[in-house]
C-alpha cells in the first residue's frame, strides 16, 4: 500500500512491474481495484501505476468541499515527482480520460504517449443534466434507484442483454456501495467537478501521439464528441468500436489490452513505407 501526501491529504496509489511506465486513470465510479483483471497483462513488460483520485477508492474524501478537475491534474504531477518519473504514458477512460487530456495540455513535456477511451472534450449541457439527475437520486440514499440510473446506460444494449446474469451479480455487489452516504457524497463532488470541463480550445497544445478509442453505442460520451478529440489533437489516431458502450474495457477486454499495449509499446510512431 502506497500513499502520496498531497497538501495534507492521503492519495492512494499502486506501482507494479517494471519497464516503460503506464499511468492508468479511473472513470468516475472506478478505483484502483477496477483494473485488477488487466494487471497481469499490463505488467508483463511495463510498469503499471494505478491511482485513486481524490474522493475515489482508498484516497481521502473532501467532505463539504467543491473543486474542479484541476486538483486531479495537480495530484498526478505530484505523484510523478514522488516517483521520479519525468515522462509517462497516460491511459484514461471517461473521467480519467478528461483528466489525462488536461494533464497533457498543462504538462506536454511529461507525456510520452496517450490513449483515451470513451472521452469527451467538454461537458455538454446534455451530459451535465445527466450528472444533475445522478446527484438528485444520490441525495435520496436509495442505492437501488441510483444503480438503475447510472449503471445500465454505461453498457451497450447488446452486451447488457447477453450478460444478464453477470449484470445481476454486479448489481448485488454494487448495491451496498451505492447505498453508502460517504460514497454518494463523494460521487456528487466528482460529478460536479467535471461540469466546467471544456478543453476544446486547448487540444492543439497536446504534443503526445494519442490514440482515441471511441464506441458507437456510448450514450454518455456520444461518438461525435469522441471524434472531436481526433479532429483537434494533431498527432492522433482514432479507432471506433462497433456495438460497444461506455464501459468499453469491460465489454471488449482483450481489445482494450491490445490497443493500449500495442500503441504504447510500439518502438516507433512514424514509419517510412
Amino acid at each position: 500500500m502506497s500513499i502520496l501526501n498531497f497538501k495534507g491529504r492521503n492519495i492512494f496509489y499502486e506501482v507494479t512491474g517494471e519497464g516503460k511506465p503506464i499511468l492508468i486513470l479511473n472513470g468516475i465510479m472506478m478505483s484502483t481495484k477496477s483494473w485488477e483483471p488487466f494487471v497481469k497483462s499490463f505488467t508483463a513488460q511495463n510498469q503499471l501505476i494505478r491511482l485513486d483520485f481524490i474522493d475515489q477508492g482508498q484516497s481521502d474524501k473532501l467532505e463539504n468541499s467543491a473543486y474542479n478537475q484541476d486538483i486531479q491534474v495537480d495530484i498526478i504531477e505530484a505523484l510523478l515527482k514522488e516517483l521520479e518519473i519525468h515522462k509517462v504514458n497516460l491511459v484514461g477512460i471517461s473521467y480519467g480520460g478528461e483528466v489525462a487530456t488536461m494533464f497533457a495540455i498543462k504538462f506536454p513535456f511529461m507525456v510520452d504517449r496517450m490513449v483515451l477511451f470513451n472521452t469527451t472534450p467538454y461537458t455538454s449541457p446534455w451530459l451535465a443534466e445527466i450528472g444533475h439527475q445522478w446527484n438528485a437520486i444520490g441525495k435520496t440514499r436509495d442505492g437501488a434507484t441510483y444503480y438503475k440510473a447510472t449503471i445500465p446506460v454505461i453498457y451497450s444494449p447488446s452486451y447488457y442483454e447477453a450478460r444478464l446474469d453477470w449484470m445481476k451479480k454486479r448489481e448485488s455487489y454494487l448495491l451496498p456501495i451505492f447505498s453508502n452516504p460517504v460514497f454518494l457524497d463523494a460521487m456528487e463532488r466528482l460529478t460536479n467537478s467535471a461540469e466546467s470541463y471544456d478543453v476544446r480550445n486547448e487540444l492543439n497544445q497536446i504534443t503526445a501521439p494519442t490514440l482515441i478509442v471511441a464506441a458507437d453505442e456510448d450514450y454518455l460520451t456520444p461518438i461525435s464528441n469522441q471524434k472531436e478529440l481526433h479532429k483537434q489533437i494533431k498527432q492522433s489516431e482514432i479507432v471506433i468500436l462497433p456495438g460497444v458502450g461506455h464501459a468499453s474495457m469491460y465489454e471488449r477486454p482483450l481489445l482494450f489490452v491490445t490497443l493500449v499495449l500495442g500503441f504504447i509499446n510500439a518502438l516507433e510512431t512514424e514509419y517510412k513505407i
